[in-house]
């Protein structure tokens, strides 16, 4: 097994049966490749090694895949950033650590994450206001963190809600042009990204 499938299979390791994540896999390579509208239900099921009429018996629409993909996806990331918004330490190392860990995974798993981040708009009304509001949750947490640095003096920022959104914006970006062929790896874009974000915000020191 190559490195990326063995990546992919942990990643949905939670997902079971075993077919219902081989299904998960092929949409998130298929949706990546040739985006969501594009992609049929033919593509992912073929992608799997299943027929169409398998796919079926674990996933009634390819709205539902998507969705899947997105729940799983959104969930990692508010446990990524409100783990260091909960936790101890300085609002500087508190945002450093979000930034560089939201970073990290964006790069690791930039496959999955320009689904999850890019095709929203696919999602029903129904799921997308679900996941919605699951955004606004990391939205908060990032902005917790800056308006506690704000309230002590480590930050000088006047408009917090748009910082947030654009430190928000500079890591989910990662996931469209990172490659794992590229000069960097996801630890240094990670660490590069932590220092910009302490800079956006005027961290002393940054």
């Amino acid at each position: 097994m190559s490195a990326q499938a063995q990546q992919s299979e942990e990643e949905w390791a939670d997902i079971a049966p075993d077919a219902a994540r081989r299904l998960v896999i092929a949409a998130v390579q298929a949706f990546a490749e040739r985006g969501y509208h594009a992609t049929t239900t033919r593509d992912i099921a073929s992608r799997a090694g299943m027929s169409p009429a398998a796919l079926y018996i674990h996933y009634k629409t390819k709205e539902e895949l998507l969705y899947q993909i997105s729940l799983v996806g959104h969930r990692l990331a508010l446990d990524i950033l409100e783990r260091p918004a909960l936790a101890d330490g300085s609002p500087a190392e508190r945002l450093a650590d979000a930034v560089r860990s939201f970073v990290r995974w964006h790069a690791e798993h930039h496959t999955t994450a320009r689904v999850v981040q890019y095709e929203l708009d696919a999602l029903s009304p129904e799921h997308r206001a679900e996941i919605v509001g699951m955004r606004r949750a990391t939205d908060a947490a990032v902005r917790g963190i800056i308006e506690d640095g704000v309230r002590s003096g480590d930050f000088d920022v006047t408009d917090v809600p748009g910082t947030t959104l654009a430190v928000l914006s500079l890591c989910i970006d990662v996931a469209r042009w990172f490659s794992t062929e590229g000069r960097r790896g996801p630890d240094e874009v990670g660490d590069s990204y932590a220092a910009l974000a302490l800079r956006m915000v005027g961290a002393a020191g940054a």
